[in-house]
């Protein structure tokens, strides 16, 4: 399902505007084309999105579903993602408010909205209910089919979880087709999802169909004729609960990499014990998985797109400088500068393929 400027969408995201669990619905309100009215957080309620997060678009943030019911939404995008995918009480009461108010929801978390309701739920007329997590059917095992299709595949990969592979893969997308080539981002998580209208929920997916999962994705992709397509990595290969990456390298059988690390990080977020290796060591670490040891061809890291967004503009661009001298590979931060040298490197990489 595809949000479009048809709907008037509210973002459920308490605690998520400051926090660490708004990740969802901050992407959504920076590359979601849907017309957004209200954005609810009790803690940032009165302030400015440009202000707090640096998101250029001008919607009011709200303190609850009540008040943002006063900007005429008829849809409620639940952009938050609590530990264990579990809403505290107190916001399914909010949930359920918006429901009877007649809202169609927009649902990433693991719960499907219907179980939140103890009794019979009767939707209104046009009134819709979309749980993104849902696994799709039909699914089978991966043949490393991928690799035959003429569409250069770019697979985003990372140092740690929430650290920009999905708004590295947007912004590729938007300077590919730019400059005129024909370009596709397929997402894999529930943001990403959100924002595009299709793709797979990858963490829904049972393992043994995962990889294979991705692999449909993207052949169905490839038969309509585009030059990129730009897969929505997830995960690490360094966090000890990563279970995604091998699925999606094996299912795109990804012609390049693009690693993502945001500025600093040493340690993996809230696994202070597990270090993050040199960035040149990592890349290595990529390729060689990425390539099966030469199996699957020579697949490289083209770039390094490096998030920033904690750093000051010139100490940004300091760090930038250093990591793209240490590992000898173009580095920017896509989201807050620019990724054409990134984007430079894919298209030079394209034309000796």
């Amino acid at each position: 399902m595809q949000l479009t400027a048809e709907h008037r969408v509210a973002i459920l995201l308490y605690d998520g505007i400051r926090g660490e669990q708004g990740k969802t619905g901050l992407a959504f309100l920076r590359y979601s084309e849907a017309n957004i009215v209200a954005v609810i957080d009790q803690d940032c309620a009165g302030d400015s999105l440009f202000r707090l997060r640096r998101i250029d678009r001008d919607v009011p943030i709200v303190a609850d579903v009540t008040t943002a019911l006063t900007y005429h939404p008829n849809v409620l995008l639940i952009g938050i993602a609590p530990s264990g995918g579990q809403l505290p009480p107190a916001w399914k009461e909010e949930v359920k408010q918006a429901v009877k108010a007649g809202l169609s929801v927009v649902n990433g978390l693991h719960t499907p909205i219907r179980s939140l309701f103890e009794e019979e739920l009767v939707l209104q007329s046009g009134q819709w209910l979309w749980d993104v997590r849902e696994e799709p059917t039909g699914l089978g095992i991966s043949g490393g089919r991928a690799r035959f299709l003429s569409a250069k595949r770019i697979l985003t990969v990372g140092t740690d979880f929430s650290i920009g592979k999905m708004s590295t893969s947007l912004e590729l997308v938007t300077i590919a087709k730019q400059k005129g080539y024909r370009a596709k981002f397929l997402a894999t998580g529930q943001g990403g999802m959100m924002i595009s209208g299709g793709g797979i929920p990858l963490d829904a997916i049972r393992v043994d169909f995962a990889a294979g999962a991705v692999e449909k994705m993207v052949l169905e992709a490839g038969e309509t004729g585009e030059d990129f397509l730009f897969v929505e990595g997830q995960g690490s290969l360094f966090h000890p609960g990563s279970t995604a990456v091998l699925p999606l390298l094996r299912g795109t059988q990804p012609t390049d990499l693009i690693l993502v690390h945001r500025a600093g990080q040493r340690e993996i977020r809230n696994f202070p014990e597990i270090k993050i290796p040199p960035l040149s060591e990592v890349v290595k670490l990529y390729e060689m998985l990425a390539s099966g040891v030469g199996a699957f061809g020579e697949i490289k890291v083209k770039g390094i797109a490096l998030n920033t967004f904690h750093l000051e503009k010139e100490t940004a661009k300091q760090e930038i400088a250093k990591v793209s001298e240490m590992t000898g590979l173009p580095c920017n931060d896509v989201v807050r500068f620019s990724g054409e040298n990134l984007f430079s490197a894919l298209v030079s990489a394209s034309e000796k393929q």
